[in-house]
């Protein structure tokens, strides 16, 4: 079974080995680490959705988040070099295109539209859109010929189906639609993304596949925001404190904690129980926004959300049955 589906808020998430080596072991009792790094995983990738909303307020987009990126990707490449070895990070030609083709994918595809989205809408009514990778990836496997069950096509009706209330705040003029359509769009490529990367020569150990997949997307994203001009009258010294305390928050907790928590929590834990995040995330992005920001919370995204939760609650326990 393919590993769920991944967060573009977050980071790239997949079922790995330990970075020692360590072959995976599922304990019959769930620990109390289990529960800890559970914990982790809900709050601190449904927080980096607030946590992008407020590096947006001062800091420009493509550039803070490549810059997240990179600086994430070459701590964890340090980190990996420094427990087992340079050798660690060595991959064939193939394998580094691979990693870098996902890493603009989900980075500077995913991620970095996103960031760029936020600028104009709602960070809980973005996780909401974004919740509904799931179901994209399910249509993804059934364009390549796989027949998904008919549990997984109702929970793929009900995602668009609550995608298409939660775009009723862009219609209405509550939020610009341009920012919608591009959560929407960074959901779609991200699970191109995540999609590829199971058919594609990948690192085999994932946690250098992520390094060289952040550094890659990172340095995308620092290229576009060049190329956008969001160098031309960036004022370092009009950053707001707050904006630098989230983007440390994003690089610490929620590309490196937050990665190796999950990382971890797969080799742990029954991936019924990992997978959960899926629908849990997206509900902690909501209420933190609405705290924090006082977003508000209206009825298209309390309905849409709800419906988008449900189906994507439909299809991880279709998947984790498969």
């Amino acid at each position: 079974m393919p590993s769920p589906a991944v967060d573009p808020a977050s980071e790239v998430q997949t079922s790995a080995p330990d970075p020692r080596g360590t072959p995976a072991r599922t304990p019959r009792r769930i620990s109390g680490a289990v529960w800890a790094a559970l914990g982790i995983v809900y709050v601190v990738w449904g927080s980096t959705y607030l946590g992008i909303r407020i590096v947006v307020e001062t800091m420009p987009p493509f550039l803070s988040a490549g810059a997240r990126f990179v600086t994430a990707g070459l701590i964890l490449a340090g980190l990996i070099a420094w427990r087992r070895g340079p050798a660690a990070l060595k991959v064939t030609r193939k394998q580094l295109a691979s990693a870098v083709v996902v890493g603009l994918l989900l980075i500077l595809g995913g991620n970095g539209l996103v960031v760029l989205a936020e600028t104009s809408v709602p960070s809980g009514l973005a996780a909401l859109l974004i919740a509904v990778v799931p179901a994209w990836v399910v249509l993804l496997r059934a364009a390549s010929g796989e027949r998904p069950g008919a549990s997984a096509v109702l929970g793929v009706l009900l995602g668009l189906a609550g995608l298409a209330v939660l775009t009723l705040p862009g219609l209405s003029g509550d939020v610009h639609l341009g920012g919608v359509l591009l959560v929407i769009l960074a959901a779609l490529l991200w699970s191109i993304g995540s999609f590829s990367s199971g058919r594609i020569p990948m690192p085999s150990n994932p946690f250098t596949a992520s390094a060289y997949e952040m550094i890659a997307g990172g340095l995308g994203g620092i290229a576009v925001g060049l190329i956008r001009g969001e160098q031309h009258g960036l004022d370092l010294s009009a950053l707001s404190t707050r904006s630098w305390v989230a983007l440390a928050y994003l690089v610490l907790f929620g590309s490196l904690i937050g990665f190796t928590a999950y990382a971890w929590l797969l080799q742990s834990a029954p991936l019924s129980l990992a997978a959960t995040y899926a629908y849990v995330n997206p509900v902690v992005a909501v209420l933190l926004g609405a705290l924090v920001l006082n977003e508000a919370l209206t009825w298209p995204i309390a309905l849409g959300g709800g419906i988008v939760v449900a189906g994507v609650c439909l299809i991880v326990s279709t998947e984790r049955r498969s």
